[in-house]
């Protein structure tokens, strides 16, 4: 996807030939049988875009304190166990320290599965986002007359006229704004014993 964003030839019968300047109301729209498109601009800098990747920081900024909080308590659990250690029969520590061992390991495989839920979610909301984009892309590749858009990153030399990234970006802003994310659907959520993570 990051060579070829889109192969869209729409049913065309259209044969790739030259540039073609078409006058509108707005000034000169490009024809062209080939676009580019930035795909990383199309997401960070669309209005949908910023908003998932905010929604995605303040979750990962909620888990980073939550993983402090957790430190923090069983450093203290775990000093208070070391200080009780000389009043205690041998056995009954032993069987204290195995039972905080095996909390951390399920505390931390907890908190690990979280991490892994936000980086799959990043990347599941990134794929949302560019479905829900698709269309509004296909209709400028329609209205210039192309067949093909290819990710500008990978061509070496293009008019700077048939790069469609900030039209596709103000059609995105136009028609999803930020509303979209509320017809987005929930991740899966973190443990299959928690609740479904976004309600907004």
């Amino acid at each position: 996807m990051r060579t070829v964003i889109l192969n869209l030839f729409l049913g065309c019968t259209m044969v790739a030939g030259p540039l073609a300047a078409q006058e509108t109301g707005g000034g000169v729209l490009l024809r062209s049988p080939i676009l580019t498109i930035d795909q990383d601009r199309l997401f960070t800098d669309s209005r949908f875009g910023q908003a998932l990747v905010e929604s995605l920081e303040a979750e990962s900024a909620a888990l980073a304190a939550e993983n402090r909080r957790i430190e923090a308590e069983l450093i203290a659990e775990e000093r208070a166990l070391t200080e009780r250690r000389t009043g205690l029969p041998a056995e009954e520590f032993r069987a204290l320290a195995e039972a905080f061992d095996a909390k951390v390991v399920e505390i931390r495989r907890a908190q690990d599965t979280k991490s892994r839920a936000l980086n799959q979610r990043s990347e599941a909301d990134r794929q949302a986002f560019y479905r829900q984009a698709l269309p509004l892309v296909a209709e400028i590749v329609r209205e210039r007359g192309a067949v093909v858009v290819l990710e500008r990153g990978a061509v070496i030399l293009s008019a700077e006229q048939v790069d469609i990234t900030d039209e596709a970006i103000q059609a995105i802003d136009r028609t999803l704004g930020t509303e979209a994310i509320r017809d987005m659907p929930a991740p899966p959520p973190a443990n299959p014993d928690d609740p479904p993570a976004r309600a907004e």
